[in-house]
C-alpha cells in the first residue's frame, strides 16, 4: 500500500517552488543581460551609433571590447561606469562629443590595452591623466583641439608602443615623450603629423637611436626652413626610415610664407648630406651602437678584416655588449676601418655599416704637446715676421753704396758695386766722364788665393768650370743670370 498523500501540502510548496525560479530567473538576467541600446556577441558589447549622451549602466563584468563610438557623450566622468571592468582591453570612444575626462576615469579599466579617443574635442591633456592605464600599448588622440600637453599627462605608462597625437594644434614639441629611457621606454610610434610645430630640437632628435626615429612622424608642420632641418631629414632619407619615406612629399616648410620641401631648399644653398664616421684619439675608450629600426634584433659585428668580434676581448681591444654594442677599450690606430653589424630579427633584417677613424694621438697629452693645427698657425705667423723682419730691418746693401767709393781690396764680394749693372755714380771720381757717368773696364783673371779650380774664379755655389783648351771657349752659363760676368770678355761698369 502507498501511504496517503495530502494534496494540501502541496498547494502549500507551490507558491515556494514559484518564487525560487523567479529569482533564479532574475539573477541569471542580471549575469548575462545585454544594455537595450548595445549589440553583445559573447564578451563584445557594441553600443555605437546610439546617440547616447550617457554610458549605458549595468554593463557585464565580462565584457572585453566596449565600442561606444558614434554617440553624444561630453563628459568622462570617475563614476561612469559603478561596475569594475577588469577584463575590459579595448575601450572605443572615438566620434563623440568629449571635451572633459577625469582624472580618475580610467581607474575601473586597470587592464586596458588599447583606447581610442579620436575625433573629441579635448583641449588639454592633464597630469597623470593616463596614469592608471599602466599596460595600456596603443592610445589614439588624433583629431581633436589639444593645444597642450603636460609633460606629466603619460607617467607610469611604461607598456605605451603606439601613441597618436596627429591633426591637433600642438605647437611645441614634447621631447621627453621620444627621449630614450624617459617616460615611454617601449614607444616605437609616435605621430605629430599635421599639427602647428614650427621649431624642432634638431641635435636631440639627431641623437635619437633609429627604432625612435623611425616612427616618429612630423610631416604638415609649418617647420622653419634651414639647413640643419634639410641635414635631420636627408640622414632618415639615407637610412630608409619610414617616417620620412612613407611621407617625402608631405615633408615641408616654411620660408617667407611660402611652403617649400624639405628636400629641395636649394634657395638655402645647403651642402649635400654625407654620413659621417666615428672618430676617436689614442687611448680612448669607446661604445658604438648598432643603430636598427627595430628592437629585439640579434646583432652580430665584423671587423675590417671580416673576421667575427666576440664578447670577450681575446688579443684586441674591442668586444660585442649584451645589448649588441661594439665596445673598444684603449683604442689604437690600427682599430680603424669600416665594422659591419648584421642585425637580424623574427621578419626583418638590416646591415649596417660604421666606419671608425683613430687619431694617432692622445686627447688630453702632456702640456707641451701642442695640437698640430696650432702649431701649423704659429709656425705661419713666424715665418710671416721673419718675412717682414728681413725686408725691413735688414741693413742695405747695394743699393745704398752709390755714393762710396770701389773699393780696391782684393777680398772684395762678389756682391760688390763692382760687378752690379746699374751705373755707379760718384761725383768725386776724377778723369774723363761721358754723360757723368764714370766708365772703367775690369777683367777677371785669376788671382792667388781667390782662385778657384784649375786656376778659374768660382763664384758663390756655382759648379766648377773645366780649363779651357784653346782661344775662344768660354764657361758655360746662363747669359740672363748675373754670373754671366764671369768671362774673358770685357765688362763696361
Amino acid at each position: 500500500m502507498h501511504p496517503h498523500r495530502d494534496p494540501r501540502g502541496l498547494w502549500l510548496l507551490l507558491p515556494s517552488l514559484s518564487l525560487l525560479l523567479f529569482e533564479v530567473a532574475r539573477a541569471g538576467r542580471a549575469v548575462v543581460s545585454c544594455p537595450a541600446a548595445c549589440l553583445c556577441a559573447s564578451n563584445i558589447l557594441s553600443c555605437s551609433k546610439q546617440q547616447l549622451p550617457n554610458v549605458p549602466h549595468s554593463l557585464p563584468s565580462y565584457t572585453a571590447l566596449l565600442d561606444l563610438s558614434h554617440n553624444n557623450l561630453s563628459r568622462l566622468r570617475a563614476e561612469w561606469t559603478p561596475t569594475r571592468l577588469t577584463q575590459l582591453h579595448s575601450l572605443l570612444l572615438s566620434h563623440n562629443h568629449l571635451n572633459f575626462i577625469s582624472s580618475e576615469a580610467f581607474s575601473p579599466v586597470p587592464n586596458l590595452r588599447y583606447l581610442d579617443l579620436s575625433s573629441n574635442q579635448l583641449r588639454t591633456l592633464d597630469e597623470f591623466l593616463f596614469s592608471d592605464l599602466q599596460v595600456l600599448e596603443v592610445l589614439l588622440l588624433y583629431n581633436n583641439h589639444i593645444m597642450a600637453v603636460d609633460r606629466c599627462a603619460f607617467d607610469d605608462m611604461a607598456q605605451l608602443q603606439k601613441l597618436y597625437l596627429s591633426q591637433n594644434q600642438i605647437s611645441r614639441f614634447p621631447l621627453e615623450l621620444v627621449k630614450e629611457g624617459a617616460k615611454l621606454p617601449k614607444l616605437t610610434l609616435l605621430d605629430l603629423s599635421s599639427n602647428k610645430l614650427k621649431n624642432l630640437p634638431l641635435p636631440d632628435l639627431q641623437k635619437l637611436p633609429a627604432w625612435i626615429k623611425n616612427g616618429l612622424y612630423l610631416h604638415n608642420n609649418p617647420l622653419n626652413c634651414d639647413c640643419e632641418l634639410y641635414q635631420l631629414f636627408s640622414h632618415w632619407q639615407y637610412r630608409q626610415l619610414s617616417s620620412v619615406m612613407d611621407f617625402q612629399e608631405d615633408l615641408y616648410c616654411m620660408n617667407s610664407k611660402k611652403l617649400h620641401n624639405v628636400f629641395n631648399l636649394s634657395f638655402l644653398n645647403c651642402g649635400e648630406y654625407q654620413e659621417r664616421a666615428w672618430e676617436a684619439h689614442l687611448g680612448d675608450n669607446l661604445v658604438i651602437k648598432c643603430d636598427t629600426k627595430h628592437q629585439g634584433m640579434t646583432k652580430v659585428w665584423v671587423t675590417p678584416s671580416n673576421e667575427r668580434v666576440l664578447d670577450e676581448v681575446t688579443n684586441g681591444t674591442v668586444r660585442v655588449t649584451e645589448d649588441g654594442s661594439l665596445h673598444f677599450k684603449k683604442v689604437q690606430v690600427e682599430d680603424g676601418g669600416v665594422y659591419t653589424c648584421y642585425a637580424m630579427g623574427e621578419a626583418f633584417n638590416e646591415t649596417l655599416s660604421v666606419e671608425l677613424k683613430v687619431y694617432n694621438f692622445t686627447l688630453h697629452g702632456h702640456h707641451d704637446t701642442l695640437n698640430t693645427a696650432y702649431t701649423t698657425l704659429v709656425g705661419c705667423i713666424l715665418s710671416v715676421v721673419l718675412v717682414l723682419i728681413y725686408l725691413y730691418l735688414t741693413p742695405c746693401r747695394c743699393w745704398c753704396r752709390g755714393v762710396e767709393k770701389p773699393s780696391s781690396h782684393q777680398g772684395d764680394s762678389l756682391s760688390s758695386s763692382m760687378l752690379s749693372t746699374t751705373p755707379n755714380h760718384d761725383p768725386m771720381a776724377g778723369g774723363d766722364k761721358d754723360d757723368g757717368f764714370d766708365r772703367r773696364v775690369a777683367f777677371l783673371e785669376p788671382a792667388g788665393p781667390g782662385q778657384g779650380q784649375n786656376g778659374k774664379l768660382k763664384p758663390g755655389n756655382t759648379l766648377p768650370v773645366p780649363e779651357a783648351t784653346g782661344k775662344g771657349q768660354r764657361r758655360m752659363s746662363d747669359p740672363e743670370s748675373v754670373s754671366s760676368v764671369f768671362s774673358d770678355t770685357p765688362i763696361v761698369v
